[in-house]
């Protein structure tokens, strides 16, 4: 895996985690160049972050600031790595949390929220993950939620102020892009 485009381009990342499917570098070249302009300066969330590489991307194409939030401790090491690697340490955060705990604590206002739950994530749990983010002041309007899943996986209960803007399919990887 390799950062994409902007100013960390070419970078190698981190090995990945046991147990964690990263968006793969076709997918998430399809998905920025499709952001264009919203990415710009953007305060960024990651949830699920696994390798951090898609706030990575943000953060390397001018995302202003990144926070990553993953519960698995060998992600939050595998994140702070590839920080160190792009050096966009200093426009990063990572939290080592449960993302529906984090989403309780009102964490501020962003941007671009990207998604990216285990394929297994529990239906129900995804549906609460989704609810929490539209109504707990994490996105605005001009937000943007970006939430991928598998081709095999059920339709998650998405709330009704959510617009999908466009659907991006790589392999068995569905991103689907919300604009709020």
């Amino acid at each position: 895996m390799r950062v994409i485009g902007g100013s960390a381009k070419g970078t190698r990342l981190a090995p990945v985690p046991a147990g964690t499917r990263p968006v793969s570098d076709r997918a998430r070249e399809g998905l920025f160049s499709s952001l264009g302009d919203h990415v710009e300066g953007a305060r960024v969330l990651d949830l699920f972050a696994g390798t951090g590489a898609l706030g990575i991307e943000a953060l390397s194409r001018g995302a202003a600031h990144a926070l990553f939030v993953d519960s698995a401790p060998a992600a939050a090491r595998t994140i702070a790595e590839n920080l160190r690697r792009t050096r966009l340490e200093a426009l990063a955060e990572v939290r080592r949390l449960d993302v529906r705990g984090f989403l309780r604590q009102r964490p501020g206002s962003f941007d671009l929220v990207l998604a990216d739950p285990p394929y297994r994530f529990e239906p129900r749990a995804l549906d609460l993950v989704l609810a929490e983010l539209g109504g707990g002041g994490v996105i605005g309007p001009g937000s943007r939620v970006i939430l991928t899943r598998s081709s095999k996986s059920y339709s998650p209960v998405i709330p009704i102020d959510w617009v999908a803007e466009r659907r991006l399919c790589y392999g068995d990887a569905v991103l689907i892009v919300f604009a709020i």
